[in-house]
C-alpha cells in the first residue's frame, strides 16, 4: 500500500503543478477578454486573432481544470447517497468512480487521437481570415488533458483502495 500511496502523492503533485498553471492561464483569458471588450466597445475596433485567442485559452484550461476540480473533490457527487455509507462504502464507490473514469478517459483518448492526427496531416487553422494558425496544436491537447484526467483518476482510485484496505482493517 505504501507503493500506491507513494504513486498517488507524485500524480497528484502533478495534477497540483499543473492546476496553478491553469490558473495563470485564467487570469490571462481574464485580462485579454476585458482588452478585447474596451477595444471593441471604447475604440470600434478589434480582431480575430485576439477572440479566437480566448477559446484558444480556454479550452487547455477546462482541460485542465477537470484534473484539478478531480483532485481536490470538487467534482460532482450525489452526497445525499455517498454520506450514509462508511468509510469502506465511500471507498468502494470511490474506487468504482475511479475505474468508470479511467475507463472514460482512455476511450476518449482513442477517439480523439484521429481526429488530431486528421488536423495535424492538413496543418489546420482557422478558417476566418486574420485567424490563428495550427489549430491542431489546441486539438491536441484533448488527449493531453484526458490523460491527465486518467492518471488522477488512477491516483483517486489508489488512494480509495489505501482507504478501504484501512477501513478493514481497522475492524
Amino acid at each position: 500500500m505504501a507503493f500506491a500511496s507513494a504513486t498517488a502523492a507524485r500524480i497528484d503533485a502533478l495534477t497540483d503543478a499543473v492546476g496553478r498553471t491553469a490558473a495563470w492561464g485564467a487570469l490571462a483569458i481574464a485580462l485579454l477578454m476585458a482588452g478585447n471588450v474596451l477595444l471593441r466597445y471604447a475604440f470600434d475596433t478589434g480582431s480575430v486573432w485576439a477572440q479566437e485567442l480566448e477559446w484558444h485559452l480556454l479550452a487547455p484550461l477546462a482541460l485542465a481544470g477537470m484534473s484539478y476540480a478531480q483532485r481536490h473533490g470538487e467534482h460532482v457527487r450525489v452526497d445525499v447517497f455517498y454520506a450514509r455509507y462508511g468509510q469502506r462504502g465511500q471507498a468502494a464507490v470511490d474506487m468504482l468512480s475511479a475505474l468508470l473514469a479511467v475507463g472514460f478517459a482512455l476511450f476518449i483518448i482513442k477517439v480523439s487521437v484521429p481526429y488530431v492526427d486528421a488536423a495535424w496531416s492538413i496543418d489546420e487553422g482557422s478558417a476566418d481570415p486574420g485567424g490563428l494558425p495550427h489549430r491542431w496544436l489546441l486539438k491536441g491537447l484533448i488527449p493531453v488533458g484526458f490523460a491527465l484526467f486518467a492518471l488522477q483518476s488512477l491516483a483517486g482510485g489508489l488512494q480509495a483502495a489505501v482507504r478501504f484496505k484501512e477501513a478493514g482493517d481497522a475492524r
